[in-house]
């Protein structure tokens, strides 16, 4: 009987041990997405670095010709300035922080404003990853619309390349080597999470640029890339030890020939395309960082076209509060 009475409990307790047990083990949790899943994601999408230079800028004198009003304009300088200087009839004030968030108010097409037009390059690059696909920069910032405003691009032009023995004529022979992509940690689970996490650092990073003396006075400490055309290369000569990568694409791989574990340095004409760039290989997990004003600040007696010029400058109206 004793026997009998045994196996009754082990008939009837075990298996309800067994379910509760089963009940209680915590569910797996969900695999976490990586650069992977955010390079496939970001094709599909049509998001391709290549994609995001497309039409992305415009002019004081095409904005105020078309009308301000078609346009919802963010402006990214400070809130004394905004309102000290004057702003564009209708802009919004913001940061980069919060471009998103203002940007969700926007029934029109968005275009960011900034000093010089190179902080509103990361802002652009965030809107345009995040859904807004005619988001613009103004070119030359606010600088070009008004003499008030001006001053930015006014006292930002210089020569400190000239007759500095790292900038170096003629052409860049340097091979790029393939790298693998950077790494970072998420708790995304898909491409879509992930991009707005990226997105999210990218801004909360603020804008990165750096200025060309550090850089000229130590261009073994950077990874750097001149995002010119060869023959402007070959013409103007490059900083020493510089790539020249472009269009720096996943559809054509050379993406991967940037290093993940340096500094990756961007410098363009007028620090406007690279603000871009940066902004993009931000997201993507570089350290990257935009030369400020580009060459503009640097052979700018030597440029033949691509440069600031007081002609840039507006007559157009400003706002103050």
């Amino acid at each position: 009987m004793k026997k009998l009475f045994n196996y009754f409990l082990l008939v009837v307790i075990l298996p309800a041990f067994i379910i509760t047990g089963c009940k209680d083990d915590p569910a797996p949790a969900p695999d976490k997405g990586d650069f992977n899943d955010l390079k496939t994601y970001i094709v599909n999408q049509g998001l391709d670095l290549p994609a995001i230079l497309t039409d992305w800028i415009t002019t004081a004198a095409a904005v105020h010709g078309k009308s301000t009003s078609d346009y919802f304009i963010i402006d990214l300088r400070n809130a004394d300035d905004y309102n000290t200087l004057g702003h564009i009839d209708g802009a919004v004030n913001a940061t980069l922080g919060n471009i998103l968030e203002k940007a969700s108010n926007a029934t029109k097409p968005i275009l960011v404003v900034c000093y010089t037009g190179q902080s509103a390059g990361h802002g652009v690059v965030a809107l345009r990853m995040s859904g807004y696909a005619d988001a613009k920069v103004l070119k030359w910032g606010m600088s070009s619309w008004n003499a008030a405003t001006a001053g930015p691009w006014q006292d930002n032009t210089g020569n400190t390349a000239i007759g500095n023995a790292n900038w170096l004529d003629g052409d860049q022979t340097d091979t790029p080597t393939t790298y693998g992509y950077p790494t970072w940690e998420t708790n995304a689970t898909d491409g879509a999470e992930i991009l707005a996490e990226r997105v999210n650092a990218m801004l909360s990073g603020g804008f990165q640029g750096i200025p060309n003396g550090d850089v000229l006075a130590d261009p073994a400490g950077y990874y750097i890339n001149n995002y010119w055309d060869q023959t402007d290369v070959a013409h103007y000569g490059h900083i020493t030890g510089a790539y020249r990568i472009k269009p720096l694409s996943f559809a054509d791989g050379n993406i991967s020939d940037l290093d993940p574990d340096g500094t990756v340095v961007t410098y363009c004409w007028t620090g406007q395309t690279s603000s871009m760039v940066t902004g993009y290989l931000q997201i993507l997990g570089y350290d990257a960082k935009s030369l400020k004003f580009g060459t503009n600040s640097m052979i700018y007696d030597n440029l033949e076209s691509h440069k600031w010029s007081d002609g840039e400058i507006n007559d157009f109206n400003l706002v103050t509060k």
